[in-house]
C-alpha cells in the first residue's frame, strides 16, 4: 500500500499483536477512509462486505486495541458513539466542526490555538502536550435548508 501503511503494520508487530486477516481488513478500512470519522458500527458495515465472517465484537475489540496502540484517535463528538480516525502522528490533533443537525464533521487542519497555548503555559507554568477542540453549529448544507 504505502510507507504509512507499513508503519502501522510494524507498530502492531512491535507490540506483539498478530496481524490476523480480520485485523488486516479492519486496518485496510480505516486506512482507506483517512480523514473520515467512522464509528465502530460504520467500520463493521464496510468490513463485513470484505470479510463476511467477522463479528461486531471483533471490530470493537480491534478498534480498542488500535486506540491503545495509537494507530487511531478515538473521538467523542457527543452523538452517542465513539468515532475513529487514522493517527497521522501529528504534534497536535486538529480541530473539528460538528453540525448539530446532520452530524457532518469537518476537519480544521490549522492549529489555531498556538498563541493561546503559549499564554496559558506562561501564565500557569504548565506544559501543554495536546488539546482537543470541537465547534458545534450548522454546516453550509443545513444552513440552506
Amino acid at each position: 500500500m504505502s510507507y504509512e501503511y507499513d508503519i502501522l503494520k510494524d507498530k502492531l508487530k512491535q507490540k506483539g499483536c498478530k496481524l490476523t486477516p480480520q485485523r488486516r481488513c479492519i486496518l485496510d478500512v480505516v486506512y482507506d477512509n483517512k480523514g473520515k470519522h467512522l464509528s465502530t458500527e460504520e467500520i463493521y458495515d464496510i468490513v463485513k462486505h470484505r470479510c463476511p465472517e467477522i463479528g461486531l465484537a471483533t471490530v470493537y475489540r480491534t478498534m480498542q486495541m488500535f486506540d491503545e496502540l495509537e494507530i487511531v484517535y478515538k473521538h467523542n463528538f457527543d452523538d452517542g458513539r465513539s468515532r475513529y480516525e487514522l493517527n497521522h502522528n501529528e504534534d497536535h490533533q486538529h480541530h473539528h466542526l460538528i453540525c448539530t443537525k446532520c452530524g457532518n464533521v469537518i476537519e480544521v487542519e490549522e492549529d489555531l490555538l498556538e498563541q493561546l497555548e503559549k499564554e496559558v503555559e506562561d501564565k500557569y507554568n504548565f506544559t501543554i502536550t495536546n488539546h482537543n477542540l470541537k465547534f458545534h453549529g450548522y454546516c453550509s448544507s443545513c444552513q440552506k435548508k
